[in-house]
């Protein structure tokens, strides 16, 4: 068979990424703190591009006004435009959610708790952002200055310096003597040396290794290390387990001694470097906020602090125009022009898409926002997408890494997302989150004995209730929020008695 060269032309469809609109995509799932780096970086790369540092007040589309200086475009939607996506919730007043089930403040994930006061509450307050970051000294710095005092040789300082660095925020050394011995070149003598020292400093515990270490070093401070508590430290899963009965037999003491050894472990601090801090607190800014109106509505507006403000230059663009000689530097500022107008207007479509996707979130969990966790539906990532008519690929980015501030408190996006457990009744699905909080509800109103209810008794009470879950389901929620099971729980409360 022959072979021969010959030009076809075929005519197909495909889907090219460009990259503005890989940049367009990018900007969707970047936090607020990422962003305004983003933006930095591109402010220092662009000369036709500045930050807008005014106070003036975003529009509700962002245009350009071509005036005789400079064309401003303010890269954020207007924060009334959530008024037009106020979404209602069912005839209920302010006053009757206020004192209704579950109004209590919710917590989720150990985020930033913002109280009910005065009904919907208030974003405008700064109390408690100086508390959060107020100076304190930092656990490095406090072990430096006692390095100082201890006046140590230059070889001991030099490692000391180094295991400083290697001390988390809890104190404990998170590094092997023998491989910096090894990288260092010296025995290991040496480094055992100084670390001993290092152990004598404040905050007592500091430095060490393990929790059994740094037990053991408050116990030796006390004058309390014996070989009873030599015994107990190497066998602490015997205390989590809370078996006594192991415990008297391996430490070779009766229940009194017993007890106040427990009493004397339970004093000491497993954490001593947790009273500094490495660096001030962070305090997380919301990209989102809803406030409680009137008439049963929640408005939803975007926080502009968190969106940054882009001014493109067209009184320059126009200068260097005029001045470029070579087809380069003509090239040089034609991508710079495009590559501002593209960046003024992801950043206007991020706005309003995180704008549009937390519009619905809310409007699907009123419930929540209304009567507490017990309320949350169950919602996925395709019932938002459907809703508002885009994919869920681009729902699941908004959702990264993006929180809103509610009249409950400050969550992440995807913590509206919970999965469905079918109702025994054939009625609408309860969602995962707010069958936990029945089940630790359940745990909670234990307070004796006999009210101790086993995975099996939850199960049914669950199932009265209209939940239809597994027993296995219960015991992997109840082990996720770490209570312990019904046989622990009954020992516990024999012990306290």
């Amino acid at each position: 068979m022959a072979l021969s060269h010959r030009l076809e032309l075929r005519q197909g469809q495909g889907l090219v990424i460009t990259p503005q609109l890989q940049q367009a995509i990018k900007l969707l799932q970047l936090s607020n703190i990422e962003l305004d780096a983003f933006v930095e970086a591109e402010l220092e790369r662009n000369p036709l591009l500045q930050r807008d540092e005014g106070d003036h007040e975003p529009a509700v589309e962002v245009e350009a006004e071509r005036d005789a200086s400079l064309t401003q475009v303010d890269a954020v939607a207007d924060t009334t435009a959530g008024r037009e996506l106020d979404t209602p919730v069912d005839d209920v007043s302010p006053g009757e959610r206020a004192t209704g089930e579950g109004a209590d403040a919710e917590h989720a994930g150990g985020q930033i708790d913002w109280s009910r006061a005065g009904g919907g509450g208030s974003f405008e307050s700064d109390e408690g952002y100086e508390r959060a970051l107020t100076d304190s000294p930092t656990l490095a710095a406090h072990l430096r200055t006692q390095l100082v005092q201890a006046a140590l040789s230059p070889a001991h300082n030099a490692i000391a310096e180094i295991l400083i660095d290697a001390v988390d925020e809890g104190g404990y050394l998170r590094l092997d003597i023998v491989e910096l011995a090894d990288r260092l070149g010296c025995a290991l003598a040496l480094v055992e040396e100084t670390l001993s020292v290092l152990q004598g400093f404040e905050p007592v515990g500091v430095f060490a290794r393990d929790v059994r270490e740094c037990l053991a070093l408050q116990l030796k401070d006390l004058n309390r290390y014996d070989p009873a508590m030599a015994a107990m430290l190497d066998h602490l899963e015997l205390l989590a387990k809370r078996d006594m009965a192991g415990l008297r037999r391996i430490c070779g003491v009766d229940d009194e001694d017993l007890r106040e050894m427990i009493g004397e472990i339970r004093s000491l601090n497993p954490r001593p470097g947790a009273a500094y801090h490495s660096e001030p607190a962070e305090t997380l800014v919301p990209d989102v906020m809803v406030r409680e109106g009137l008439g049963g509505m929640w408005h939803v507006e975007l926080n502009t602090d968190t969106l940054p403000r882009v001014l493109v230059d067209q009184r320059y663009h126009a200068r260097v125009s005029k001045g470029a000689r070579s087809d380069q530097e003509k090239t040089f500022v034609a991508d710079c022009m495009a590559s501002a107008n593209w960046l003024v207007k992801s950043l206007d479509q991020r706005a309003k898409t995180i704008l549009k996707v937390a519009s619905e979130i809310v409007r699907q969990q009123d419930g929540f926002l209304a009567f507490g966790v017990e309320h949350l539906r169950p919602l996925n990532l395709k019932t938002v997408a459907d809703a508002i008519g885009m994919h869920e690929s681009t729902v699941s980015r908004v959702t990264s890494n993006k929180y809103i501030a509610t009249p409950r408190g400050v969550f992440e996006l995807k913590f509206f997302f919970t999965s469905a457990i079918q109702s025994s009744e054939g009625g609408e699905a309860h969602s995962a989150a707010s069958v936990r909080h029945k089940i630790k509800g359940l745990v909670d109103a234990e307070k004796c004995e006999a009210d101790v209810h086993s995975d099996d008794r939850i199960v049914e009470i669950l199932k009265a209730a209209g939940v239809d879950i597994a027993r296995r389901t219960v015991a992997k929620y109840r082990e996720a929020m770490r209570i312990p099971s019904s046989v622990e729980r009954r020992r516990l409360m024999k012990e306290a008695v």
